[in-house]
């Protein structure tokens, strides 16, 4: 049951491991709802520490952080760039659920009716800009160059199967709209600071862009990171594999994936701790030798790597 003395307040949230898309779609969509309304009860919010890509677009685009929650009960929430509660932060169950904005395979389930937005694009801030056209409300320099900046990130700077021409089209929209003149060389920038590694811990590295999906038998997580040079992480491989064993065993989790992909050559390097490591040979049609394997082609989790792997294991 609803509490009706609720705050009037209503967060717009992402997804746990927050990643660029998810704290600029719950920015962007809270912008577009305050300004739609006429209100300012739309609070961006974020669901854990920020990576660095996404810290230095706030810093260049001049955004303010989002509050950070780390429990949603009794809380008017959006979810956006997410609808699984197995990627949404503490007590997701016990909030009052308004709105979903995603882009992902939907699985979801709720006692209420409520707007749903889904839409096969490359990324949440592509259906933020829609909503925004839609209703000939101006994107501010700052805003669509935060949003052009994710939506080049979850696309792999259109290089993702996920990029679809509308995606295009909206990056040269937000590219103008920014004073971005070559957006390409823009979004290699964005991804030579996702993928500097050199400050970062392992644990830092898995779980900067890391998503939990139920399978079967329980549950898996798999981490991306996405780079133009893979010799870093290279040298780091073993460390990173003994992290993926103990995050596994912590969280109790059927199995970890991390794969690193090198979006100058579209392939990536898999990493993975699990309990069955031949079903993971399986659905990528590879020997994973000593718990690694490069996969020639593979760049996106949602269409390349989770459909594989639930097909497997499910």
């Amino acid at each position: 049951m609803i509490n009706k003395n609720m705050s009037n307040k209503i967060y717009v949230i992402g997804h746990k491991s927050p990643d660029l898309d998810s704290v600029i779609g719950a920015i962007s969509y809270a912008n577009f709802k305050n300004k739609i309304e006429n209100t300012d009860i739309y609070q961006p919010a974020i669901a854990g520490d920020l990576n660095e890509e996404t810290k230095h677009v706030l810093m260049k685009a001049k955004l303010s952080l989002p509050v950070l929650l780390e429990d949603l009960t009794e809380k008017k929430v959006i979810m956006v760039d997410h609808n699984e509660f197995s990627q949404a932060i503490n007590n997701i169950e016990k909030a009052e659920i308004l709105e979903v904005l995603d882009h992902h395979k939907i699985n979801f389930q709720y006692s209420f009716p409520i707007n749903f937005k889904t839409a096969p694009l490359g990324a949440s801030c592509s259906l933020i800009y829609q909503e925004f056209k839609k209703h000939s409300i101006l994107i501010e320099e700052n805003l669509a160059l935060a949003m052009l900046s994710a939506i080049l990130v979850d696309t792999v700077i259109t290089k993702s199967p996920t990029c679809t021409e509308v995606d295009k089209e909206i990056i040269e929209d937000l590219a103008k709209l920014a004073n971005i003149d070559d957006w390409r060389s823009y979004g290699i920038e964005l991804f030579k600071i996702r993928s500097s590694v050199e400050k970062l811990k392992v644990d830092e590295i898995i779980t900067s862009d890391f998503k939990e999906f139920d399978i079967k038998d329980g549950k898996i997580g798999i981490g991306q990171v996405e780079t133009v040079d893979l010799s870093s992480f290279e040298e780091r491989k073993t460390e990173l594999l003994q992290a993926l064993k103990d995050l596994k065993e912590k969280e109790n989790f059927h199995s970890v994936i991390l794969f690193i992909t090198d979006i100058i050559k579209e392939g990536s390097l898999f990493l993975i701790s699990s309990n069955e490591k031949e079903k993971i040979n399986q659905a990528f049609n590879v020997e994973f030798i000593d718990n690694t394997c490069y996969i020639n082609g593979i760049i996106s989790r949602k269409k390349q790597v989770v459909p594989k792997i639930k097909e497997v294991f499910n």
